[in-house]
């Protein structure tokens, strides 16, 4: 706890309130039935297979043995459930819905399913897709048993350039205390990709995360035998999934099909992380030179790979 951001326990607590109320979890009877929302998601566990041990529900549920015992109780009272003997062993029970449960399930998950309609439709379709991102981020960070993310790299769509050009002023103005001046930067390096592209020359992808946008490259032409890596960028919360090494590897293998002789970029000695990755995929550093550029002193570094 004492490692713990105060200000973040409130983050989550203030959300956990507001989830709750905006969905309506606290009102007596969820979903204008007479059953509580604890009541509801054993029906909904239920209705997943055809039986359910009861020591696996419990497990699944993370619920009191006494508790499920009683909530089971009032099932068997309102004819809900049928209890049999496990088929490995005499001593478990396992339940299933009866035809009354599977009605119930059935009304839960349709007023349920509207409610959420409901709450989505007034957003606009980027709008619904970043805060469905942002709740598989939230699951993802608390599962310790999440699956594994889904990583796709892929080529621009609608939106991209700006988002670009909007994470590399936030993040080395926050990590590395950068001005504005470096944004201008990717701005124009951007704007020239699109008013200059050469199909089959270049190309620029965009990294996702479980459909989240998590990094960037460009491998553009500087001359007829040589290409150039450009602004490479990796999202902090994705670090770790091994998407820097895969831009940059996607970039060579792109510069090599497309003839060039040579691959080079531009980097600045603080930007460690980077370095290794360029190192690792075999480039050599060339030269550097001292500047003082986005507010710093710096020492820019160039780098070049033999295709």
């Amino acid at each position: 706890m004492t490692d713990t951001d105060p200000a973040h326990v409130a983050t989550v607590r203030e959300f956990s309130r507001f989830y709750t109320r905006r969905l309506g979890t606290l009102d007596e009877g969820l979903l204008d039935t007479p059953w509580s929302v604890t009541e509801a998601r054993v029906v909904f566990e239920l209705a997943q297979s055809p039986s359910t041990d009861m020591a696996a529900l419990r497990t699944t549920l993370a619920i009191d043995s006494g508790y499920l015992s009683r909530l089971l109780a009032k099932f068997d009272a309102a004819g809900l459930i049928a209890r049999t003997a496990s088929a490995t062993d005499a001593r478990r029970q396992s339940l299933s819905l009866t035809a009354a449960g599977r009605k119930l399930f059935r009304t839960l998950n349709e007023r349920s399913n509207r409610q959420v309609a409901q709450l989505l439709q007034p957003l606009s379709r980027p709008a619904r897709e970043s805060l469905v991102c942002a709740m598989r981020s939230v699951m993802r960070g608390l599962d310790e048993q999440a699956a594994p993310s889904v990583v796709e790299l892929r080529g621009l769509r609608p939106g991209d350039l700006g988002w670009i050009v909007q994470r590399h002023g936030e993040i080395y103005a926050r990590e590395y205390g950068w001005t504005m001046a470096f944004e201008a930067l990717v701005a124009r390096i951007l704007a020239d990709y699109l008013d200059q592209h050469q199909p089959g020359r270049e190309y620029a992808w965009v990294a996702e995360v479980d459909g989240q946008r998590a990094g960037c490259v460009l491998c553009v032409r500087k001359d007829d035998e040589t290409a150039q890596l450009r602004v490479l960028l990796v999202e902090a919360w994705a670090r770790g999934h091994g998407l820097g090494a895969r831009l940059v590897g996607e970039c060579i293998r792109f510069a090599r099909d497309g003839g060039y002789r040579k691959l080079v970029l531009w980097t600045n000695d603080v930007l460690g992380s980077a370095r290794r990755i360029y190192q690792a995929a075999g480039f050599e550093l060339v030269s550097e030179e001292r500047h003082h550029s986005f507010g710093k002193d710096l020492v820019g570094q160039y780098w070049e790979l033999r295709l």
